[in-house]
């Protein structure tokens, strides 16, 4: 169980869960005081040893399903080797109707190769009828053993054979049939006192049947999770835990690449957005008030240690004052990299107590202030959310051209710019092949305290085809990839 546990460690560090030595620790005696076989309590009690954050939960899941699932030593893909049922299947199988004239291939049985479509589709009717969990699982086990078409050591990952599982079950059907009995049940009831059935207009209601259509439906997501328990059963079988896991790991939320997030994944960062930028400005605030970096006043030291016998037991430092720096955002917010900017905006304006002043500007081919739409907001999510739709960011065309939208902030706000400032301006440099304007981060550079440039597309693309990075990267205390929450938190974590 200990080597169990060390290696669903090691994934979920490898996920990007961070899992201190103490935390693993602390996670191994709990599994003294809860029973082994009990999952779901393992699942929970480990959790609220290595789990800290809620967006980090669906990754975790994951893992332990891989690493817990429940798996026999009969569980096996391939039919020449007696299928995939595990001993308790078959006395769950000789219980259910249609599975009489089971036959497998081999001395085992394959499960489902001895029952006909037609006899697996009726089981699965009254096992979604009945509400019986082990004739689920009876259920689960033969529609993959029939649809999955698993093979031993072929590398496809267990989506690819919940997909074929499913669409040959067609639920879909299966729910229209269970409602229709449904309906032909109480049409036929039998009323107390008559032998007349009731009618059926009346038999039932419009809440009554989407109640049960609730019903039927959760039913059928539980035989979806029997169903993936057991594709991912049989891949830990054949696979082994650390590869399966490997395969299917997917990133958290703030390891997520925002250029490329899928509609589903931008949510998840939208989500973990707000505790993020908390977590962050608490930790900023903290490191100010605890900083402890300066001289030492000698003055001050020798004059408590009067107290000692002219002993300095207690020596006295000059505690830095660290200024707050002042911030100009200036946004590219065209194309894939709109969604990194807005990110990069929300975030900035939700820490914006540990700067002295912020001002955010955004741009297409022109240019705008933005920090107006901030003023007097408690949600940073509303105020870009009306950038996007009253900033007035195009001049000509609505592509991007840097060159002029430098030239035109330069012109307008440029002498607005005090050592004190620093300059974050947010893109990825693709100037579809206009004048790059790189003078003004020059003349940036010369004024400002800081000019720093975070490209969300990847080192390798950077001075490819339009990308003109290179040009302005001449002018630029630093030129980051930040690609992902992590990386924008670990910057503007510095930056403060």
């Amino acid at each position: 169980m200990l080597d169990l546990l060390t290696g669903f460690v090691a994934e979920l560090r490898a996920a990007g869960i961070p899992v201190s030595l103490t935390e693993h620790l602390d996670a191994a005696e709990t599994l003294k005081h809860v029973p082994l076989e009990d999952r779901e309590a393992i699942k929970y009690t480990l959790g609220a040893s290595l789990v800290k954050s809620s967006t980090h939960w669906p990754a975790y899941e994951t893992a332990f399903e891989i690493y817990f699932s429940m798996r026999g030593p009969n569980y096996r893909i391939d039919d020449e080797e007696g299928g995939s049922e595990g001993p308790e299947s078959e006395d769950e199988g000789s219980a259910q109707p249609g599975q009489g004239g089971r036959q497998g291939k081999g001395s085992g049985g394959g499960g489902g190769e001895g029952m006909t479509p037609e006899e697996l589709a009726d089981m699965l009717f009254k096992a979604l009828v009945s509400a019986n969990p082990a004739m689920v699982q009876a259920v689960a086990r033969q529609a993959v053993d029939r649809y999955a078409g698993m093979e031993a050591g072929r590398p496809v990952g267990g989506t690819y054979y919940l997909y074929r599982t499913l669409r040959n079950l067609d639920l879909d059907k299966v729910m229209d049939r269970l409602v229709d009995q449904a309906r032909r049940s109480a049409s036929s009831h039998i009323e107390e006192g008559t032998h007349e059935p009731t009618p059926p207009d009346v038999a039932l209601t419009g809440l009554e049947e989407r109640l049960l259509r609730d019903e039927y439906q959760s039913r059928i997501d539980q035989l979806r999770k029997e169903i993936e328990a057991e594709i991912r059963r049989r891949l830990v079988a054949d696979r082994g835990s650390e590869a399966l896991a490997k395969s299917i790991r997917k990133p958290l939320p703030e390891d997520i690449d925002v250029m490329h997030a899928t509609r589903d994944e931008l949510v998840a960062l939208r989500k973990s957005l707000a505790p993020l930028s908390r977590k962050l400005a608490v930790r900023l605030a903290r490191k100010r008030r605890h900083g402890r970096k300066g001289p030492l006043d000698f003055r001050s030291t020798m004059r408590h240690a009067l107290s000692t016998g002219g002993v300095p037991m207690d020596p006295k430092f000059r505690y830095p004052r660290p200024s707050k720096p002042e911030i100009i955002v200036i946004a590219d917010i065209s194309g894939s990299v709109a969604s990194f900017a807005r990110f990069t905006l929300h975030l900035v304006h939700a820490i914006s107590s540990q700067f002295s002043k912020v001002r955010s500007f955004v741009f297409i081919d022109g240019i705008d202030e933005v920090t107006r739409f901030f003023e007097g907001v408690d949600d940073p999510a509303e105020a870009v959310h009306r950038i996007n739709t009253e900033a007035d960011v195009v001049w000509v065309d609505g592509h991007s051209d840097y060159g002029h939208a430098l030239t035109v902030f330069w012109e307008r706000w440029g002498e607005e710019i005090t050592p004190k400032t620093s300059i974050l301006l947010l893109g990825d440099a693709r100037n579809n092949y206009h004048s790059t304007g790189a003078w003004v981060v020059k003349e940036m550079k010369a004024r400002a305290r800081h000019v720093y440039w975070l490209n969300p597309e990847p080192r390798a693309y950077w001075d490819s085809g339009d990308s003109v990075v290179g040009e302005y990267a001449n002018y630029c205390d630093e030129v980051v990839e930040c690609r992902t929450l992590r990386q924008l938190e670990r910057f503007v974590g510095e930056l403060a």
